[in-house]
């Protein structure tokens, strides 16, 4: 198998979480309207996706974007990428839409799909181990986002055509990242920084709140298993 074939294999075995995460959404408002633990668990699972985003936040763009960088730079692109996702999300609360989750994910996703291309061409077992630790991500993500795009008044069939579609997103990531940026660390790192500045906006502002749910302590630990799985799997790739 060239190396090429391997890049698509992994980023689209990765990407393609992103629609069975929507599947599992769709199931379980489907089978479990009426079970007296729904909001529990969906809100366990809403703040588990956060510890991950906030895993990949905080363990792999952030210091990644770190390396390549100047403090001028590095600062720039991170509040670059906050007001970006503060405007954005602004507007489209004057929309009456809510797609933070999807947002979140997206961020997230893609530059990390990049970073896998760009990996792959020098160590292949480092981006095979990226390509599971991000699959492992957009399960949560994309169960959360297929919510907000129901609540934002899409139709189920349109929500999870929209994420069969992003779901090859990592396909195209990865290819730029092996023929653009493999030479290029600086362009990676400033992506890294620009997502982390808006999925930290996110967070704070949609994400963490909507996992709150008042006399339950479950979904709060959510975010730190969410958190421990993010633990785990730089632990494996720097291994």
């Amino acid at each position: 198998m060239n190396e090429i074939t391997k890049i698509i294999l992994f980023s689209g075995l990765s990407g393609i979480t992103v629609f069975l995460g929507g599947i599992l959404a769709k199931i379980f408002l489907s089978k479990f309207e009426n079970y007296s633990y729904k909001i529990e668990i969906n809100h366990f699972i809403t703040a588990f996706g956060g510890g991950i985003i906030l895993s990949a936040l905080a363990l792999v763009l952030v210091p990644k974007g770190m390396e390549e960088l100047s403090l001028f730079p590095m600062v720039i692109l991170f509040l670059l990428g906050s007001s970006t996702f503060l405007f954005l999300d602004r507007y489209l609360s004057k929309k009456g839409g809510k797609v933070s989750q999807l947002l979140a994910m997206l961020m997230d996703f893609v530059p990390e799909a990049i970073a896998l291309g760009a990996i792959f061409a020098t160590d292949t077992q480092t981006g095979t181990l990226l390509a599971v630790f991000i699959g492992l991500q957009n399960l949560p993500e994309s169960f959360n986002s297929y919510q907000d795009l129901i609540k934002s008044g899409f139709e189920s069939k349109k929500s999870l055509i929209i994420l069969l579609l992003l779901s090859f997103s990592g396909i195209v990531g990865a290819l730029i990242g092996y023929y653009f940026l493999q030479d290029q660390p600086q362009v990676t790192s400033g992506l890294m920084l620009f997502a982390s500045g808006g999925i930290l906006y996110l967070i704070f502002e949609d994400i963490a709140p909507s996992a709150k749910l008042e006399h339950k302590w479950l979904p709060a630990f959510g975010a730190n298993i969410g958190f421990l799985i993010g633990i785990v799997g730089e632990k494996l790739i720097g291994s």
